[in-house]
């Protein structure tokens, strides 16, 4: 065991691997503090719980969960209160971006703004002391020349760096992500070996868990409206842009020759733009609101891979300055249903070169 006396506070969600993080840490000798957060708003009621997410109903569940596996391990807990930063962050921030017509990321945001900044910062306002925090993605960070890098974890197919891309230095400098090195199947083990109660929860799957947005919106906000092709020609009607994303043909209710897709949502005239397959297809993206990890700035073009969205097949691509504060992605060829709203993640190699959120595809 290696005997450290640095203390590191870890986020638990009463998961499974935040559970392994907290044992593995206090395993390798440091002083462990468990932390949990409060963010769930009973105003919004009983949600039917049709999937496990990290919003929802039962977050008391989860809270107890991780408080089980802190007794377990005879290390402190605190719970702490988030509701009105979470409302102020993420869910004002995932309303208005649906109704503005283009499709938030609340998993990148709630990194940045909540468990890296709002959770640590409170925790520290109140008294709590240490001095790294952890929490169970599945990343590396890495000290490089000058600055932390963040990498891919060993275990490809569970990377979570598209979702701590936003990032910046000061938090990564106090970040240890200790399943980097680990597989999932492997955490699993380490969960069932170390007697966690977590060992057998399944894993989130979504922002929220009833899997509908729209009882975060008020009524007045969900307005029927026209859908139509690029010729302006009305060729259905949908139920509220806030239902349609980029890409999406399920739901559509519009009979026609050839399969249509949402192409773009207009919500100055509360339309959906539908079209073909081949018209979803773009290379060029601006990206905006943009953060370098293995950079300090883009100076001049470099070649990168990229991600558009999570599941997304990363593919090759030239990152350019563009304009003050914005850059130029452009793939090698065309990619499908590049989405305003999401993120765009620039890679090279093993490294998060950065990454933004997707303004505009053409």
């Amino acid at each position: 065991m290696k005997q450290s006396h640095q203390t590191v506070a870890v986020g638990l969600s009463g998961g499974v691997d935040s559970s392994v993080t907290a044992w593995l840490l206090k395993e390798r000798g440091y002083n462990v503090i468990g932390l949990t957060m409060r963010i769930y708003d009973p105003s919004l009621g009983k949600l039917p719980p049709l999937k496990d997410a990290c919003f929802g109903p039962n977050e008391d569940k989860d809270i107890e969960a991780a408080f089980r596996v802190c007794k377990l391990l005879g290390i402190p807990f605190h719970c702490i209160d988030l509701r009105e930063e979470y409302q102020r962050a993420v869910l004002d921030y995932f309303k208005q971006e649906y109704l503005c017509g283009r499709t938030p990321n609340p998993c990148v945001v709630c990194n940045r703004r909540i468990k890296f900044e709002s959770l640590v910062h409170k925790a520290l306002s109140t008294g709590i002391s240490f001095d790294y925090f952890a929490t169970g993605h599945y990343a590396r960070v890495k000290k490089l020349r000058e600055r932390f890098v963040l990498m891919r974890p060993v275990d490809t197919q569970k990377d979570q760096t598209y979702f701590l891309y936003s990032l910046s230095q000061n938090q990564l400098s106090r970040t240890l992500f200790p399943l980097g090195e680990y597989t999932k199947k492997g955490v699993r083990e380490l969960a069932r070996s170390a007697g966690l109660p977590t060992a057998g929860r399944p894993e989130s799957q979504d922002f929220l868990s009833s899997g509908n947005y729209s009882v975060l919106f008020r009524k007045n906000h969900i307005a029927p409206g026209d859908i139509i092709d690029e010729s302006g020609k009305v060729v259905g009607r949908h139920k509220g842009i806030i239902f349609y994303t980029i890409g999406q043909r399920k739901g559509l209710g519009i009979s026609a020759p050839a399969p249509l897709y949402v192409l773009r949502v207009d919500p100055q005239n509360n339309r959906i733009i539908v079209g073909t397959k081949d018209q979803l297809y773009k290379r060029k993206v601006i990206v905006s609101e943009l953060n370098y990890i293995a950079i300090s700035s883009l100076s001049e073009p470099i070649e990168v891979t990229a991600k558009i969205r999570y599941k997304h097949k990363e593919a090759p691509a030239k990152l350019y300055p563009y304009g003050m504060a914005k850059a130029l992605l452009i793939f090698n060829s065309p990619q499908r249903a590049v989405t305003p709203g999401q993120s765009a993640v620039f890679y090279s190699g093993d490294y998060v070169v950065g990454g933004g959120i997707i303004d505009e595809a053409y």
